[in-house]
């Protein structure tokens, strides 16, 4: 559906990631309608853009893929202001750092400045990550098995909308039912908003663990923009300074993703100030 200008929500920034271009589990439809229903000052794209490790292994690009990142570049050349924060999926575009394409700068790391004062830091996440960082091998594996799980995500939901159940992600569940994933998320929010304090931020904006949160850790606002392969979840800050976390597929009826007529999601923010718990 292409909004028209006097529908767009409009923000002064927006930051998305993990959208994974190259692979079967990116929801590039449910995307499209997001950038499309959406008009911001400044886009952050905070890794994990592309996935150049799967596109290594096989090749898949439909046209919902390359459609997004023409209007990624459309978005650039008609005067968003689009930064490239590269992630461990597209780590190849690092060695690029301080370097314009496309009107799209590139950047390993940035500080933000909201409306109301607040300083945030930009980065993927994944030097934090150490299983990324000291067993790469392990972080391979761990991606196959997680595609697995995204196909077999991806077929129940098919079922689901017959049933006329709605969207509900079973890797999500899964991932957030397993003690040792919530110890490794709390873990890797400690690091980030530590990183945050040595740069002198007032808070840090990541993705990488494709899990969407806004909270305050140890006094430094924590927010993770989340992804685009499971929840389909953006952080945007509006003109005032205000952060929310958007979850685009909690339309109403909750029928967006799977959807024939593509319909744009709900942008109300349903982010929590309380932590996850197990």
């Amino acid at each position: 559906m292409n909004a028209s200008l006097d529908t767009k929500r409009r923000y002064r920034t927006i930051w998305i990631s993990d959208i994974h271009l190259g692979t079967r589990g990116c929801k590039a439809d449910d995307l499209l309608d997001f950038l499309k229903s959406t008009e911001c000052e400044t886009l952050y794209l905070v890794g994990d853009i592309i996935d150049g490790w799967r596109l290594r292994r096989s090749w898949y690009w439909p046209q919902s893929h390359n459609d997004v990142v023409q209007k990624l570049l459309r978005k650039a050349r008609k005067g968003t202001r689009v930064v490239f924060v590269p992630g461990n999926h597209d780590e190849f575009a690092r060695d690029y750092h301080g370097l314009l394409f496309g009107d799209i700068a590139v950047a390993t790391t940035i500080l933000h400045e909201t409306a109301d004062g607040r300083r945030l830091l930009v980065l993927h996440g994944d030097a934090f990550d150490g299983v990324v960082k000291h067993a790469r091998w392990l972080a391979h594996l761990g991606d196959s098995a997680y595609t697995m799980a995204l196909a077999l995500n991806h077929w129940l939901n098919v079922a689901r909308r017959a049933l006329g159940f709605p969207y509900w992600s079973l890797s999500a569940y899964l991932k957030h039912k397993v003690k040792n994933a919530v110890q490794y998320i709390a873990s890797f929010e400690d690091a980030m908003a530590e990183e945050a304090r040595r740069h002198g931020a007032d808070g840090v904006v990541c993705g990488h663990i494709h899990h969407a949160e806004k909270r305050e850790v140890n006094g430094i606002l924590y927010c993770n923009d989340g992804d685009w392969v499971e929840s389909c979840t953006a952080l945007a800050e509006g003109f005032d300074g205000a952060l929310e976390i958007i979850r685009w597929l909690e339309a109403e009826g909750n029928t967006c993703a799977y959807s024939s007529s593509r319909m744009p999601g709900s942008l109300r923010s349903t982010a929590s100030s309380e932590p996850s718990t197990p």
